[in-house]
């Protein structure tokens, strides 16, 4: 029987459970107790991680399974400061999360300061929305909340919940809830100019963002690059959109020079350029004006108008990605495409800037790896030298197959989306892979793998070094400095947290490791012994 009169937070946990969210991560304190107990009793399970900025990651690796929103839980002052990085990195990686912390009322804040600070002030600049929850509000703020957060583009929203007000019982009401949103899609002179574009080009190519990750596009995606013989690349967020098997597909393109070195002529020689859901905010400063409109066509479909000017374009098309791509296509007939077999060279040039065959190091690494696991693995990958040469090794047959920090880049980030991509998905396979550096930042989440059951394999590539920085430094002729830190036992860590730890320096030994940790009924940590100079001229 439904309670007349919930508390506020058990009204607010519902609207986020009519939202489809299952999970919430954190580090609850006193102030966050009903909260936490709401989300329960809704069907939301509240699970305990070690650190409030990896329960973000974590929420982010089951959103990347379910779609709905993630769900991070913090209290008030230090605890909600913790979670400070992720939230920054749900913004520059569109990930639509919902933040909540604890916070005193306004009454006992103006004479009680311990631990008391403005965190609306702080998640300002790093959400697209803060909230205070209110006893008959909650809601509307709920809902206006998941509205904000899962709108193009996706993001953080904050909200801020009162001791007091979480508790306060509320009379249930009928209250007005958002409608979806229509799909858009363009018309009058603006369409008839991208179609006359699209039916004379010889050599379009297309670049493929992480707004597509967000809309049902994929089918008519495929179809309408394979009708036009359309080569593409995509973000390493947009990894999978299409299987990177495709004849059509170039791989992925973000951090890599060596990639770009390919990749940019072919850009510069298209006559046609569709940025299809592309968000450059992934991109390094070699995509800053990538193409040239005063002699290309370009075309951008995006979900929101462009305000970055990484680039600029012809047409700027703000409307549904499928919706434009029909639109576009309409009664167009297919005809042959780049009569000079660009592409399909760019394609053989960059295979062979990223051979498989290497005797051991990264590469021979990645490359294993990939050939002993099952196609449908899912992984995530830390920042650093590895998650560039990773990104372009890697291929994906699904979204979200390689799952990164690739707006914000923030190190500590792979262990937890693992974590978080079991727990949603406990039978698929998961890997992660880290630096050693970005592992010790959260090693003490295996504490968590282990409690939660999840046996994920964490594969840590151990130099004892910040390679990539290493790598600036040595390229800039600066001396080593700030870069090398101890040699650890990594494998000794994970079997000190329960887990299985194995070290390994060749590819046969790597090979037994990862079948050996395919059947285990916890996590194994991986420690690929590697030389830290083992990435020049390989990314």
């Amino acid at each position: 029987m439904t309670d007349p009169c919930p508390r506020a937070a058990d009204v607010l946990a519902k609207r986020l459970y009519d939202a489809g969210c299952r999970h919430a991560f954190g580090m609850p304190g006193g102030e966050v107790l009903t909260l936490v107990d709401a989300l329960e009793q809704a069907g939301i399970a509240f699970h305990l991680a070690k650190h409030e900025n990896a329960a973000g990651f974590m929420a982010e690796g089951v959103h990347h399974r379910d779609g709905a929103p993630a769900i991070l839980v913090a209290t008030l002052g230090p605890g909600a400061m913790n979670g400070v990085n992720v939230v920054a990195n749900a913004l520059q990686d569109r990930v639509p999360m919902i933040v909540l912390t604890g916070c005193v009322e306004e009454d006992e804040a103006l004479s009680y300061t311990h631990q008391v600070l403005d965190h609306a002030a702080v998640f300002k600049p790093l959400t697209k929305g803060s909230f205070r929850l209110t006893a008959a509000g909650a809601g509307i703020v709920a809902d206006k909340a998941v509205s904000l957060a899962t709108h193009p583009r996706p993001g953080p929203v904050h909200i801020d919940v009162p001791i007091a007000t979480a508790d306060a019982r509320v009379p249930q009401i009928a209250e007005p809830r958002q409608p979806a949103v229509a799909p858009t899609a363009p018309a009058g002179k603006a369409l008839a100019q991208a179609r006359d574009w699209l039916a004379s080009a010889e050599r379009p190519v297309a670049l493929i963002g992480l707004d597509v990750l967000a809309s049902d596009t994929g089918q008519v995606l495929r179809a309408f690059l394979e009708h036009f013989s359309i080569p593409f690349i995509t973000t390493y967020k947009a990894k999978g959109i299409l299987p990177e098997d495709h004849p059509l597909c170039l791989g992925a393109a973000g951090l890599s020079p060596l990639a770009d070195r390919d990749l940019l002529p072919l850009v510069g020689a298209a006559d046609l350029v569709l940025a299809i859901g592309y968000d450059p905010i992934e991109m390094r400063p070699g995509w800053r004006n990538a193409w040239d409109p005063a002699r290309q066509h370009v075309i951008d479909i995006a979900a929101v108008a462009n305000d970055h000017y990484m680039h600029q374009t012809g047409l700027n098309l703000v409307a549904d990605t499928s919706a434009t791509l029909e639109a576009l296509a309409q009664s167009l007939p297919a005809r042959p495409t780049w009569p000079d077999g660009a592409p399909a060279q760019t394609r053989a040039a960059l295979a062979r800037a990223f051979p498989a065959d290497d005797t051991w190091g990264p590469a021979a690494v990645i490359a294993e790896t990939r050939a002993a696991l099952p196609a449908g693995t899912l992984a995530t990958a830390d920042s650093g030298a590895h998650r560039i040469l990773l990104s372009q090794m890697w291929s994906c047959s699904e979204p979200r197959g390689l799952v990164q920090s690739s707006g914000l880049c923030t190190m500590g980030c792979a262990v937890p989306l693992a974590i978080g991509l079991k727990l949603a998905s406990p039978e698929r396979p998961v890997i992660s892979f880290s630096g050693d550096a970005g592992f010790l930042m959260v090693a003490g989440e295996l504490a968590t793998a282990a409690e939660l059951r999840t046996p994920v394999i964490f594969l840590v590539f151990v130099d004892a070094s910040l390679a990539l920085i290493d790598l600036k430094q040595r390229q800039r002729q600066m001396p080593n400095r700030g870069v090398d830190f101890g040699h650890h036992d990594f494998a000794a860590i994970g079997r000190a947290f329960g887990g299985q730890g194995v070290s390994v320096g060749n590819r046969a030994e790597l090979r037994a490791a990862l079948k050996a940790a395919q059947t285990a009924d916890t996590f194994t940590v991986i420690a690929a012994e590697i030389d830290k100079e083992a990435y020049d001229g390989r990314i």
